[in-house]
């Protein structure tokens, strides 16, 4: 069992540090915000993500878990510290490294015995020798260290189940010592054969980079087939399928919608651009997928075009804010775009979203109008545009829909619902590859 400190308590930090504490090692998580410290402590989660709260409890409740806004003594009595800060994106599309280059010099400044100091957080290549540099120029002791890359792989909404039971654990080391802490840091992991790739720590900073983009690109692309399929007939559903068939392709991410959205894709894609350009290699494949997402989310108000051109004065229900299904997360979610391309028509919005309705309104549209439920926010609406795949939302009833809408027009950003059922009961719709089907 190791004596582990996660700096950090959003998202990354608190799933991570859940899932350290259930492996059976000590864990305290901490944080400079002293409220969200508190709320912790309260045993609340302050982020939505299924089974989360459990793995909390349990953890807390085993006395293996614990929250702490004291930084420095929760350093000094780890032997193990996983950075899990927000990289934000900066100026010109490169991550922001402020507030890891801090905790680095907070780490510096209590360094009392040798450590193994792990970024958590998604940093370019580059970052881990760069950390080595503050550590050892601040340190103020002679205490030896080692710096470890160990890029995490949640997806919000199965962030739980990804740290349990991940596909793979990337560890970047230079130094064998620090290897073998990691190696019992995720003992169980390794006693349950989860593949673990052991590279160097410039390798493993890029393979998280490379996996979010690559994802990227594809979702892309099946989008941009899905627009030539609303042009010529296709169906993408089937065009996906087949494609996915395709072991060399396989299923997974060729669902086209309103584009990818979320704290992970927008800024990493950038992140790889902007590190590509200060090393003098284009990555013109990656920037063509950021390009085309960003088209994607106008794609989606030409379609409420087609069904109405002139949108002043329509009311537009609006089903779903945050960026996928099973989250609270609304950063770069396509609805902040979609949204505000409407009330630039002159629409008038009222939303719906399960459990993102009060981060879209604390965050982008104070003054939104958002329901408590799916008929209500429907109910004498010229248009409805579904933009987040929730499962109540895939199980609507169209016929009782047909009866609460003033105008039965719908965009279906996401494709959940039947394109039959739809004909059956006589809605003009829109869907994203499948509208002439």
């Amino acid at each position: 069992m190791s004596r582990i400190c996660v700096i950090g308590t959003g998202y990354v930090g608190l799933v991570s540090g859940a899932g350290l504490a259930d492996f059976g090692n000590s864990v305290t998580c901490v944080d400079i915000d002293h409220e969200k410290i508190d709320t912790l402590q309260k045993g609340e989660i302050p982020i939505y993500e299924p089974g989360l709260k459990e793995l909390v409890d349990r953890n807390v409740s085993a006395s293996r878990l614990a929250f702490s806004s004291d930084v420095e003594t929760s350093i000094q009595n780890a032997e193990v510290i996983f950075i899990a800060v927000g990289t934000p994106t900066g100026h010109n599309g490169e991550a922001d490294l402020a507030a890891v280059e801090s905790v680095a010099l907070t780490i510096a400044k209590n360094l009392n015995s040798y450590k193994v100091i792990c970024t958590k957080s998604t940093v370019p290549v580059g970052t881990g020798a760069r950390l080595e540099q503050l550590i050892s120029e601040n340190s103020t002791q002679e205490h030896e260290f080692d710096i470890v890359s160990n890029p995490e792989f949640l997806r919000e909404g199965s962030a739980v189940k990804d740290f349990l039971l991940p596909d793979r654990v990337v560890i970047g080391v230079s130094d064998k010592r620090a290897e073998t802490i990691l190696r019992d840091v995720y003992r169980p992991l390794f006693i349950n054969e989860t593949p673990m790739v052991i590279t160097n720590i410039s390798s493993s900073e890029m393979i998280k980079y490379a996996s979010n983009a690559f994802l990227a690109v594809k979702i892309s692309f099946i989008n941009e087939m899905a627009n030539l399929a609303d042009k010529v007939g296709g169906d993408i559903h089937s065009i996906a399928r087949a494609m996915g068939l395709d072991g060399r392709i396989s299923s997974k991410f060729l669902h086209p919608g309103p584009g990818y959205g979320g704290s992970c894709f927008p800024k990493d894609t950038e992140a790889l651009v902007q590190t590509g350009a200060q090393h003098g290699v284009q990555f013109q494949v990656v920037q063509a997928a950021i390009e085309a997402n960003k088209t994607q989310r106008q794609i989606i108000l030409e379609k409420v075009r087609e069904l109405i051109p002139d949108m002043q004065g329509k009311r537009v229900a609006v089903l779903g804010l945050a960026f996928k299904a099973n989250t609270d997360d609304v950063r770069d979610t396509p609805a902040v775009e979609i949204i505000q391309g409407l009330m630039d028509m002159g629409a008038e919005i009222r939303a719906y979203d399960p459990i993102a309705a009060a981060n879209m309104k604390k965050n982008y549209f104070p003054e939104l109008d958002c329901r408590s439920s799916v008929n209500e926010t429907v109910e004498g609406a010229d248009l409805v545009i579904v933009l987040t795949e929730w499962n109540e939302l895939r199980g609507l009833s169209l016929k009782e829909f047909k009866s609460l809408v003033k105008t039965p027009n719908i965009v279906d950003a996401r494709n959940i619902l039947s394109v039959d059922q739809l004909k059956e009961y006589g809605f003009n719709y829109r869907n994203v590859g499948r509208s002439s089907v």
